[in-house]
């Protein structure tokens, strides 16, 4: 289940603020802002970026771009702890029950990576080939995730370069104009805007939604990684005790703590039932 992830529109908001303010307030007031609204500086630095992005991929690459974009808005719940005691439910049942007794406990699972691996214990298919089945998918997900987050890497490159040839326009135009001092400061400061522009959407939107798609991928294997070692164990038939605690070592010291004082308070309110 995925819910927005609000610390990017927070993020990105912020840091338009940021730079308002540090404009509004050396400049005394908006109008210090409105000078550096310049929309030929916007058209050559989005306008380049966009050409280059076509010129470097194919058009299944760039379908992707709005999808993976919007990805960066988007977090997956994924709960360890959640995972792990499923894990210990179904390693109780096949040792209670037999594997072919956990397809009715596939029902309630929504991951179609836990039930596909499920699936292939149940079918009793051997260790290291469910391993080796399992691992080359997680492979596959990272080339996939690789090629969607790669174009929003370029773009991050791109747009620093296409600011600052609207900067060695915007030079050349005023060059031209030596004879008119009076046009240089104003042409000098348009010329910069488009290098400022670039420095921005580079900076501030596209580099950073690279970092957080490669965070996200590398949650995503580490969880899948989880997933291959507690359906080894299921369909080795580990004892439900030595899994729990072979998974749990994936498990941060602060996750284990809350563990541990969930687990207290629920003997203590199985305790207060009792009495």
């Amino acid at each position: 289940m995925k819910k927005t992830d609000i610390l990017t529109p927070i993020g990105i908001t912020l840091g338009f603020m940021m730079i308002m303010f540090g404009i509004i307030s050396s400049s005394g007031n908006f109008d210090g802002f409105i000078a550096f609204i310049q929309a030929s500086s916007i058209v050559i630095v989005i306008g380049g970026l966009a050409a280059a992005l076509l010129i470097n991929f194919n058009l299944d690459q760039i379908k992707l771009t709005g999808r993976v974009v919007k990805e960066t808005f988007n977090k997956s719940e994924s709960d360890l702890g959640e995972l792990i005691k499923l894990f210990e439910r179904l390693s109780e049942r096949a040792r209670r029950e037999g594997l072919l007794a956990l397809e009715n406990e596939l029902e309630g699972v929504e991951d179609p990576f836990i039930k596909k691996g499920v699936l292939l214990a149940i079918d009793g298919i051997e260790p290291e080939v469910i391993q080796d089945i399992m691992s080359a998918e997680i492979t596959a997900m990272e080339d996939r995730h690789q090629k969607g987050r790669i174009i929003i890497e370029k773009a991050g490159d791109y747009a620093p370069a296409w600011g600052m040839i609207g900067t060695l326009i915007g030079l050349v135009l005023m060059l031209n104009d030596l004879d008119d001092p009076s046009t240089l400061g104003p042409q000098m400061a348009v010329a910069l805007l488009t290098t400022f522009y670039g420095a921005v959407m580079a900076n501030l939107v596209f580099i950073p939604m690279a970092g957080k798609l490669e965070s996200k991928t590398e949650e995503e294997v580490f969880m899948k990684q989880i997933v291959i070692e507690g359906v080894i164990g299921v369909q080795s038939g580990q004892n439900p005790r030595i899994l729990k605690e072979k998974l749990s070592a994936f498990l941060s010291d602060d996750m284990r703590k809350k563990r541990e004082l969930d687990a207290d308070e629920q003997v203590e309110g199985a305790a207060n039932e009792a009495s």
